[in-house]
């Protein structure tokens, strides 16, 4: 059983701050709380977690699904929201000291994206993750969203 994300089981506070405009050179940043609460999945395949940003979007709700894959020992990880209502293709990687790196292909308004997830956890009560883009298959990356989470107390 892989213990990976288990520090991400319960409930957090949430700061975001996320580019408004993608892949066009912008340096405006939005930023909004939110709440997120994370449980495991039965027989260690995983997690799946919540978020809810009511004040930033009224109505949003989002969903994240990781899976470990024992024989690759690596995680894949699916979001979803209510935006869309579907998964977005999936990021695939593993932590490595202490550093989560998933990568997948996507698209973003018609055009091919490299998606990065950087997670990272250096105390039992906070954890940071990251979204980055690159057009140009890696070489290159732009950040885009960012979350601070804080337990909270309420968990």
């Amino acid at each position: 059983m892989n213990t990976d994300f288990d520090f991400w089981t319960g409930r957090w506070n949430v700061r975001n701050e996320r580019l408004k405009e993608r892949l066009r050179g912008a340096t405006e940043w939005e930023t909004f709380d939110a709440v997120a609460e994370a449980r495991p999945l039965p027989g260690g395949l995983g997690n799946i977690d919540s978020f809810v940003a009511s004040e930033w979007r009224p109505g949003f709700v989002g969903m994240t699904v990781r899976l470990f894959d024992r024989a690759t020992d690596r995680w894949s990880i699916y979001w979803a929201s209510s935006d869309r209502g579907i998964f977005d293709p999936p990021v695939i990687g593993r932590f490595d000291n202490g550093v989560g790196v998933f990568e997948g292909n996507d698209e973003h308004e018609g055009t091919p994206v490299r998606v990065r997830f950087l997670w990272t956890h250096e105390t039992p009560t906070t954890a940071r993750w990251e979204q980055a883009f690159s057009t140009d298959g890696g070489a290159t990356w732009e950040t885009n969203w960012i979350m601070h989470f804080y337990r909270s107390a309420a968990a």
